[in-house]
């Protein structure tokens, strides 16, 4: 095992800690999308967490809204020394010649260049790529002190700086600048100034020679480099609010970016306040959308209960007037039975009739029925000539009081075929006793 791996070991498990990722293999290949740097990664992985696409999967590019035609921007230009002395003078006099030859020829081979071949920085296929690739150039040529690097495209760190409600600092790096590489390394890689850009700013930073360091650069319309741009949420935009050009030293750079800052954050706490307002506004309309649902519901539930209250009564009475029309039926045709009965009953014997019985009934309701019977008829008949009558309960029975007995008037298992009132034991005078048995 070298050396770097076993360094990374450590960056491996410290990023499983900090974003929950279980798999070794992904977090390895997270770690090395970021150039094993950990906070890089981590930001990432968090905003990713948040709703917020990864700087590895872009949406698709749009185009970049920031305000950049405020007369407002304060402007800080770093001009070039002039020569000194009468050395530095006559060196100056005799390289302007060459100096102005090259850069005229060079602008004249570019101009007639985009006319053979469009200039491919035009074209923005890979943003990230284009980051992730300044980033190594940096780091191999200026070391890995430097300000924390966003890892995304522009206009992701526009969003986040607009939804973090932060400065954006961004950086436009001119490799063909002759001050390019003494700020990088003198005035960038300074531990103030790194120290002053990671605590108080997001800082976005890519070559004018990738293409989306020249879409920026195009947006910004830059002068000269080094070229820093202050960016924030301004008025509900994200406006440019500094711009610093030229070679400057890291003190100076301090200065001008405490001074944009101190001039500008009237502003952020301004949209705070609004934001939390506009969120206190949210939320109490939240609050009354949510107590507005209730007494909806609440509405609802008491006409689902009134309108289950008035099935129920509706299916109570419909119960009731069925049970009605039940007895009424039960009791229409409980009357023609018994208007049947009393057709079908034989005639009454004339009371000279020597094999005729006197039967008087004594009712539930303590009446009396007479009437004279055939010894030979059957028990039968007693039973249907008090069914017949319409002061006789629906269901009864008859008993006999010497001996005490119940008289098998209808067909059982013990008598089949009731008995004839001889046979019942009847004398020619009975005294017989109606019982009820409609309740049982």
């Amino acid at each position: 095992m070298d050396e770097s791996t076993g360094q990374r070991f450590p960056q491996q498990r410290g990023t499983l800690d900090l974003t929950g990722i279980e798999s070794m293999d992904q977090c390895r290949h997270t770690l090395e999308q970021h150039n094993w740097n950990i906070e890089a990664a981590v930001q990432d992985r968090l905003n990713e967490q948040e709703g917020v696409p990864s700087v590895f999967n872009p949406p698709p590019s749009r185009p970049l809204q920031v305000n950049t035609a405020d007369h407002r921007i304060y402007s800080y230009v770093v001009s070039r020394p002039q020569p000194r002395g009468l050395l530095g003078w006559g060196y100056y006099l005799i390289m302007l010649p060459f100096r102005f030859t090259y850069y005229t020829i060079l602008d004249i081979f570019r101009f007639a260049l985009r006319f053979i071949r469009p200039d491919p920085r035009s074209r923005v296929t890979d943003p990230v790529g284009d980051i992730v690739s300044f980033m190594h150039s940096f780091e191999e040529k200026y070391g890995r002190a430097h300000p924390v690097f966003y890892q995304g495209t522009y206009s992701q760190a526009l969003n986040d700086a607009k939804r973090e409600l932060r400065f954006l600092l961004v950086y436009l790096h001119g490799d063909d600048h002759q001050d390019s590489d003494e700020f990088c390394r003198n005035t960038l890689c300074a531990p103030d100034v790194i120290s002053l850009i990671n605590t108080r700013m997001l800082f976005w930073a890519c070559s004018t020679n990738k293409p989306e360091g020249y879409r920026v650069s195009q947006a910004l319309r830059e002068n000269t480099y080094p070229f820093l741009a202050m960016i924030m949420l301004k008025d509900r935009r994200m406006t440019v609010v500094g711009r610093l050009e030229g070679l400057i030293q890291p003190d100076d750079l301090i200065n001008q970016l405490t001074f944009i800052m101190d001039a500008n954050q009237t502003y952020l706490v301004s949209e705070r306040l609004e934001r939390e307002e506009r969120n206190q506004t949210q939320v109490l309309r939240q609050q009354q959308d949510e107590a507005y649902l209730a007494s909806l519901r609440a509405d609802q539930e008491k006409e689902r209960k009134k309108r289950e209250e008035r099935e129920r009564r509706r299916r109570k009475e419909e119960e009731v007037q069925q049970q009605k029309l039940a007895e009424e039926r039960r009791r229409q045709n409980l009357q023609e039975e018994k208007e049947k009965k009393l057709e079908c009953l034989p005639p009454e014997p004339s009371p000279d009739d020597p094999d005729s019985v006197k039967i008087v009934f004594k009712l539930p309701n303590d009446s009396r029925v007479e009437r004279r019977f055939h010894f030979s008829q059957s028990l039968t008949v007693i039973h249907d000539f008090l069914f017949s009558l319409k002061e006789s309960p629906e269901k009864f029975q008859i008993e006999a009081n010497f001996p005490r007995r119940v008289l098998p008037c209808l067909p059982s298992e013990e008598w089949p075929n009731p008995p004839t009132l001889q046979e019942a034991g009847l004398s020619h005078t009975e005294v017989l006793f109606v019982q009820d048995l409609t309740d049982e």
